[in-house]
């Protein structure tokens, strides 16, 4: 380690004496973060040779700082830009190939596919493809101690998914127990409300809602625990659900405590409502339920021990309903995700394996943040299709959705494939 420190080092030093690159050189944080937004176009630069002036040689481009982008380059560059509402975000004139080399944003909501095409047609354009991105090959894709153990992750291809998305600016609203704020594999930006008392205690005590938060957003790469879903999401915790006994994840809520945790979520702008819970239809729940579907929120709910939308919030048909791959039920409109042995968090900074469909649940909830924070308008029926069409049947895998495959048809990428697991 010390000679590999050593290195980088005189790595460091050496690279402190080069001249310090262009600022329209660099790419932007947003173009890294989500490079399917993004093109790279060139456009043809001739080299010329300068012009000499007294004591300069004839060398002409061997110090490729000399290159620059001509008025012609420059002017094809703008004029594309305006014509397909593009926005440049870096450039860089490459003598080695004479031409101007740009990355352009894509438009709001325009399709990529076609965008491409159009500028493949154009005369202007030398060359256009996708903003690419690749990865280092070390192995281990996580260093969390109990990654390995989550087959659930490894099933519904959470690695290759989080390589596209990992949440980013959605807001998910956990309606449930409590949760340990503290527990060191969960984030520190974790909004939380109680609607149940004032006992922040046993508000960290509560393993139901801290397992829930886990399976969702737990922080990976750091070397502890495992491995969330959608680590980049805003979590918007709400307890209005109690234990029903001193330990255990058993819990109870009632129309009062749930209403006032659906009314915060609806003010809290949340992109996504997790109920990992089931009880009787609810006339009043139900209200605030379609309220929040009316307000663009994407609700994710349980169905209950018996496999059927006949309970809340599952009885609802804008919501999403979940249960186990492992419980055989032939409702085609419930999802499936796994629900047995699944590894979260527990309180007092432990982990421990859960069963049920609270979990499938909130696997599902992660799922679609991944999704929605790719398509900001993306609504319940277009992600619970993209999430069942990724899902393959007649494999070890039985009718798990893939995430990267149902992300890389959303992106209309071919990044991702559907793997069999043993």
């Amino acid at each position: 380690m010390k000679l590999v420190g050593l290195a980088f080092a005189l790595m460091l030093s050496a690279c402190s004496a080069q001249p310090a690159l262009r600022s329209r050189a660099l790419m932007s944080a947003a173009a890294r973060e989500k490079p399917q937004h993004y093109v790279v176009l060139t456009v043809r630069n001739p080299l010329s040779p300068p012009t000499l002036h007294a004591a300069s040689t004839a060398r002409g481009y061997d110090n490729l700082g000399t290159y620059q982008a001509g008025g012609s380059a420059r002017s094809a560059s703008r004029a594309l830009a305006t014509q397909y509402h593009l926005q440049e975000t870096s450039s860089w004139p490459i003598a080695l190939l004479g031409v101007h080399c740009l990355v352009y944003a894509l438009p709001g909501d325009s399709d990529a596919d076609q965008v491409l095409a159009a500028l493949a047609r154009d005369p202007r354009v030398e060359s256009v493809q996708p903003l690419q991105s690749f990865a280092t090959t070390s192995s281990g894709l996580y260093n969390d101690p109990y990654a390995p153990l989550q087959r659930n992750v490894q099933q519904m291809a959470i690695p290759e998914a989080q390589a596209l998305s990992r949440g980013a600016g959605v807001r998910v609203a956990v309606i449930d127990t409590g949760v340990e704020l503290d527990h060191p594999d969960l984030p520190s930006s974790a909004v939380s409300s109680n609607f149940v008392d004032n006992d922040r205690h046993a508000f960290g005590e509560d393993a139901h809602g801290t397992a829930v938060a886990g399976i969702i957003a737990a922080i990976p790469n750091n070397g502890i625990g495992i491995v969330g879903v959608a680590p980049d999401v805003q979590l918007l915790l709400y307890k209005a659900c109690w234990r029903a006994a001193a330990t255990g994840t058993q819990a109870v809520c009632n129309t009062f405590t749930l209403a006032q945790a659906l009314a915060a979520a609806i003010d809290a702008h949340a992109d996504i409502i997790n109920l990992s819970l089931a009880g009787p239809s609810d006339p009043l729940l139900t209200r605030l339920v379609q309220r929040a579907v009316q307000a663009g929120v994407i609700v994710v709910g349980a169905v209950p021990a018996n496999g059927l939308r006949d309970e809340f919030p599952a009885n609802i048909a804008a919501v999403i309903a979940v249960d186990e791959t492992e419980n055989e039920n032939g409702d085609a409109s419930v999802m499936r995700a796994p629900g047995r042995e699944v590894i979260s968090l527990a309180p007092d900074g432990h982990y421990d394996f859960y069963s049920g469909s609270s979990l499938a649940t909130a696997e599902v909830t992660g799922l679609v943040a991944l999704l929605r924070s790719e398509r900001r308008h993306l609504s319940a029926q277009q992600a619970q299709l993209l999430l069942t069409d990724s899902a393959v049947e007649g494999t070890a895998q039985g009718s798990i959705p893939n995430a990267c495959v149902a992300l890389a048809t959303l992106m209309h990428r071919a990044d991702c494939r559907a793997r069999e697991l043993d």
